[in-house]
């Protein structure tokens, strides 16, 4: 079977506000590289990935093609745009371009491929089996089953439920998609946004857009415990000891 195209979405459109930084933290410096070019440079070397649109802040766009995609040559970056006030925003922006065609190479009929940024330690590895599943089940995510046990509060802060862990996963990315589905996925979001809001129903993750909206079921891949998001301080002294363990990959 010849292999369909695959576009990667990579959002980079954070302020990293929680990293108490000046500089955005997908920028910031990790082992002498922008947090960003690790996921990037995997994309790049990857068989899987055919091309990429990156997402990031409206005021950032000329320095990351100038200081990011230039600098390292990312040839398969192929789109930089301006993300939104919320994440969902960001991706239909990048959504948008696939389904006008407006990327040189068109892929209405292909897989997107749904990565956050600031999530470094993207593995070729982790690609391929998305990229397996999707093909079987047209959508799926990256994830890990949780290792703590995990409870369930009330308003009130006690605990309510304790569900069986053996069944409770943390969920990463990349999530992927038939580029057709998470279109039409996102499509009826902008459409509905406001009805799931006034039902108090707030969309975290692209595999929740496809449940709520196109009632597809998502399938779960294992990726690792390694694929972290940095988010804190704390978590830039984890990805550089994951780094320093893994110097022969980066």
């Amino acid at each position: 079977m010849n292999k369909k195209r695959c576009t990667a979405i990579v959002l980079a459109a954070g302020n990293g506000s929680r990293m108490k930084s000046d500089v955005a933290k997908q920028y910031m410096d990790l082992c002498g590289k922008p947090l960003i070019w690790y996921a990037l440079h995997t994309i790049e070397e990857s068989s899987v990935m055919d091309d990429c649109i990156l997402v990031t802040g409206a005021e950032d766009i000329s320095y990351v093609k100038d200081e990011i995609v230039a600098r390292y040559d990312f040839c398969k970056v192929n789109a930089v745009v301006a993300g939104g006030r919320e994440r969902y925003d960001s991706v239909y922006h990048a959504l948008q371009l696939i389904a006008d065609g407006k990327i040189d190479v068109p892929n209405q009929d292909g897989y997107v491929f749904i990565h956050d940024g600031a999530r470094p330690f993207l593995t070729e590895e982790i690609l391929q089996r998305c990229y397996e599943q999707v093909q079987a089940s047209k959508a799926c995510v990256a994830g890990m089953p949780v290792k703590d046990t995990i409870k369930i509060a009330d308003r009130e802060g006690f605990a309510a439920q304790t569900p069986n862990r053996n069944l409770v996963w943390q969920i990463q990315t990349p999530q992927v998609f038939e580029s057709a589905l998470i279109i039409e996925a996102y499509e009826r979001l902008m459409r509905e946004k406001g009805r799931l809001s006034a039902e108090g129903i707030k969309i975290t993750d692209d595999a929740m857009v496809v449940e709520t909206l196109m009632n597809t079921p998502v399938k779960l891949v294992e990726a690792s415990y390694e694929n972290i998001k940095i988010t804190t301080p704390e978590d830039m002294a984890t990805a550089e000891a994951f780094l320093r363990k893994n110097a022969e990959i980066f």
